[in-house]
């Protein structure tokens, strides 16, 4: 017995989409009445906005004291929620940059969301810097700026002002890409629109006609910042994870930082992506554009970074053991079997055990099981993060400066109010604008040819395309 092995690919859009059914689909949630999910979520994320912008006015008023920081413990949730955030807005990047430069046709299901989730992400963690700087209203002093006040330069050997500068460069690649890749799509809802909003949406679209000069423009110039964009995302949290390597506190000063922290971050994006499109995919009614195939390229992804992570975790205690040196093996032992434990083990639990489970194809593959593992990665790329803050600086070299940590009620309401940030812009950007790239995703039905159709439907298509001819027969006129 034979068998036969089929041409075809599995379908990147499905049920045999017309360029005007693509259209009419992803043009769908910017001009229909909101949906009561929709209302609900909204209503939610900007309760969650809300009080974080409370806590925020707060923590300015009273002062940085409203905070359970302490002598030994100096950062806790701030700069936790600032790193976790930075990682969740590297995914956006890869995913448009790395994988365009690729030629990985499965990005464009996905890569227009991720976009928006970095830009939303960032300036989520951008917050938290602006505030722990103390006097917020002095923030200007970082940059390097002629006045006449004497010469005013920042202590450029701080990490903290390497943060600033790689964090706005990334921003700003990270836009100007995003919203090239939007440029065509404003102009397919412009062309829809009436009114006010064909007016809002001729604003935003530039002006653009669809000719093949702007085409050949569009395309240079993606690729000229997805070139751009590509060593941001190794930069960025590689100089993120300076703040902790070129201290000398043991559990921080070690070299594995950079490509681990990198790793991670694209880890928890990717994961972060997950939540957001299957969520999107559902509620928008998106099945056919944010298939299972998608999801499943997005699973390698994550078992490929995670497994990465749980090398680096246990490098990191092979290194504090090999070294022989007492405080950095204390370091280690006081993370796993500390007060703080339970964190440790959470993040061991979520993010080396829980994406093993993608080693198994029915796993990859299931929705369910994909929504469950991505909200555990992010809660276990958090427990990371705190982990390496705080039970690292709660036991100091000396015991009398020992301290435990635990974050107020501000601290948890500031941290409320960045999830109600991101989740607020999410929804807008979702009512604005088509979630996944009209243009991208015909572009890839016309390239790609025979390889990606939707072999069930494809016979079909072509029959209603070209109907057999009706030859006359005796006694018809």
């Amino acid at each position: 017995m034979s068998v036969v092995v089929s041409p075809f690919r599995e379908p990147l859009v499905r049920g045999g989409k017309t360029y005007h059914q693509i259209t009419e689909d992803l043009c769908a949630a910017t001009e229909r009445a909101p949906s009561l999910a929709w209302v609900l979520a909204f209503i939610a994320a900007g309760s969650a906005l809300a009080f974080g912008l409370f806590c925020i006015v707060w923590t300015i008023w009273v002062g940085i004291g409203s905070w359970n920081l302490n002598r030994t413990i100096g950062w806790g949730w701030d700069i936790t929620n600032f790193v976790w955030w930075i990682g969740i807005g590297h995914a956006g990047t890869l995913i448009s940059a790395i994988l365009l430069l690729f030629r990985q046709k499965w990005r464009t299901g996905v890569n227009r969301a991720a976009e928006a989730m970095t830009i939303f992400a960032v300036i989520c963690a951008a917050l938290f810097p602006g505030i722990h700087v103390g006097r917020i209203w002095v923030v200007y002093f970082f940059f390097p700026y002629p006045n006449t006040r004497g010469p005013l330069w920042p202590n450029f050997n701080s990490p903290l002002l390497w943060d600033l500068f790689a964090i706005s460069t990334y921003f700003s690649v990270s836009l100007l890409f995003w919203y090239t890749g939007l440029v065509p799509d404003f102009a397919t809802v412009r062309d829809r629109a009436k009114g006010f909003r064909k007016k809002l949406y001729n604003f935003l679209s530039f002006g653009w006609t669809g000719s093949a000069k702007h085409w050949q423009r569009w395309e240079a110039l993606s690729l000229v910042l997805a070139g751009i964009s590509t060593p941001l995302v190794l930069s960025v949290h590689t100089i993120v994870s300076f703040d902790f390597a070129t201290s000398v506190i043991p559990g921080w000063h070690t070299t594995i930082f950079p490509p681990y922290f990198v790793a991670g971050a694209i880890f928890s994006g990717f994961a972060m992506v997950q939540t957001l499109m299957l969520m999107t995919r559902k509620v928008l009614k998106l099945e056919d554009y944010i298939t299972v195939n998608h999801i499943e390229s997005m699973n390698k992804v994550i078992l490929l970074t995670g497994t990465i992570v749980g090398v680096a975790y246990l490098t990191e205690l092979f290194i504090a053991w090999y070294s022989g040196y007492v405080y950095e093996q204390f370091a280690f032992f006081n993370r796993a079997l500390g007060p703080y434990w339970w964190s440790y083990f959470g993040m061991m639990a979520c993010n080396v055990i829980s994406p093993q489970l993608f080693w198994i194809k029915k796993f990859r593959r299931s929705i369910y099981w994909t929504f469950l593992m991505s909200i555990f990665v992010n809660i276990g790329m958090w427990f990371e993060r705190f982990v390496i803050i705080a039970t690292t600086l709660a036991r100091d070299y000396l015991p009398s400066s020992w301290s435990l940590y635990s974050p107020t009620w501000v601290e948890i309401g500031i941290f409320i109010g960045t999830l109600g940030i991101f989740f607020t812009c999410y929804l807008i950007f979702v009512r604005l604008a088509p979630v996944v790239a009209i243009a991208e995703v015909k572009h890839i039905l016309k390239a790609a040819g025979d390889q990606y159709v939707d072999k069930n439907n494809a016979y079909a298509r072509e029959a209603a395309l070209h109907p057999p001819v009706q030859h006359e027969t005796a006694g018809h006129h």
